[in-house]
């Protein structure tokens, strides 16, 4: 796992830059807190921070959904509120919207002029549609042109801040080797004496992974998340109704931590002495499993409180959020033509 550095800088300007982005999925989960949101926030205050809604890459593979089109502006401002009820500061980040950055599409066709099909065609995510294509008698996502140039696409959302950090899961690392790639062979062809474009490195999340209420991972596809701002009878009531060990069919079994799927959570989310009290608990039949859930539901319900709070105030004033968007897709623009100049006269389009 990859490291933060730790640098002290004197001003914004002078911190390491890091990118990250999300799919308008609408409202989170705890899934998307733990596995990058809770990331952000910390990241935020020791780099500088650009986080978008990447709505141009959730129509790769989802373009034929007219539920999803119609729904899109909803969920990207759903998804920004529960950024900022986390603790993104749009002081501290820069926040906003892709497909407002016409930028980030013309450095990916310049990007495209340079780049070897191949390497898009070897990203694990591609080979596996294509296979399940072929498996398939109709037509799948795997065939579009905009599938296979995502990760090019990605490359240039990166690309054009200069970011030195990607916060990514260990399956993203990919798409971070195939922008170092792409970085490389532009400086190579276009700027050998002084490269343009730098190579960033990958932060891998400390948790990649949050299980569902089913054990599987949380996703809203697979019906098993805690919404960010699931109400605390709804939390409970989830929580309350999630399996446990399989091999505990009754109060008087004893039970295994480590074949309940309510366990990972207990291990993110409760403390030392709570996690022993409920493994000692479970193995010896001394509590039953709606005892071993309720300290976890209070866990749960306390880390949400301040999530709801803040959320409802921008709820109240829908324009406060948008002038956030629109003032951080404005900074942004400053930076990526920036960024974009530079390519242009390296390839001689500056005329």
């Amino acid at each position: 796992m990859s490291s933060l550095p730790t640098p002290e800088p004197t001003s914004a300007a002078a911190r390491p830059r890091v990118l990250s982005g999300m799919r308008p999925t609408g409202a989170l989960h705890l899934g998307h807190y733990h596995g990058a949101l809770k990331n952000w926030v910390r990241l935020q205050s020791t780099h500088d921070c650009f986080f978008f809604v990447a709505d141009w890459h959730a129509l790769t593979t989802q373009y034929q959904d007219r539920q999803n089109r119609n729904s899109i502006e909803r969920n990207v401002y759903d998804m920004v509120v529960d950024w900022l009820a986390a603790g993104i500061d749009p002081e501290k980040a820069t926040l906003f919207i892709q497909s407002r950055m016409p930028e980030h599409a013309e450095l990916f066709t310049l990007l495209a002029m340079s780049t070897p099909t191949s390497w898009l065609e070897r990203i694990p995510s591609y080979k596996d549609a294509v296979e399940k294509q072929r498996a398939s008698s109709t037509p799948g996502d795997g065939a579009t042109y905009g599938f296979l140039g995502y990760p090019l696409l990605q490359a240039a959302d990166i690309l054009i801040y200069k970011a030195g950090f990607v916060p990514v899961g260990e399956d993203q690392t990919a798409h971070v080797e195939v922008t170092r790639e792409v970085a490389r062979r532009f400086n190579r062809i276009y700027s050998p004496d002084a490269p343009i474009l730098p190579e960033p490195q990958e932060l891998l999340t400390e948790t990649a992974r949050l299980p569902g209420l089913d054990g599987q991972k949380m996703s809203k596809s697979y019906n098993n998340s805690v919404a960010m701002r699931d109400a605390p009878e709804v939390v409970d009531e989830k929580i309350r109704t999630m399996p446990t060990d399989p091999q505990r069919v009754r109060r008087s079994d004893a039970g295994e931590p480590s074949r309940c799927p309510v366990w990972p959570l207990h291990q993110l989310y409760c403390d030392e002495s709570t996690r022993t009290w409920a493994a000692e608990g479970c193995r010896s039949a001394s509590i039953g499993c709606l005892d071993c859930k309720k300290p976890l539901i209070e866990a749960i319900q306390k880390e949400q409180a301040p999530w709801r709070e803040r959320a409802n105030e921008y709820l109240a004033n829908p324009k406060q959020v948008q002038w956030i968007v629109e003032v951080g897709t404005e900074r942004a623009r400053a930076v990526a033509r920036k960024t974009l100049r530079e390519v242009r006269t390296a390839m001689g389009l500056a005329y």
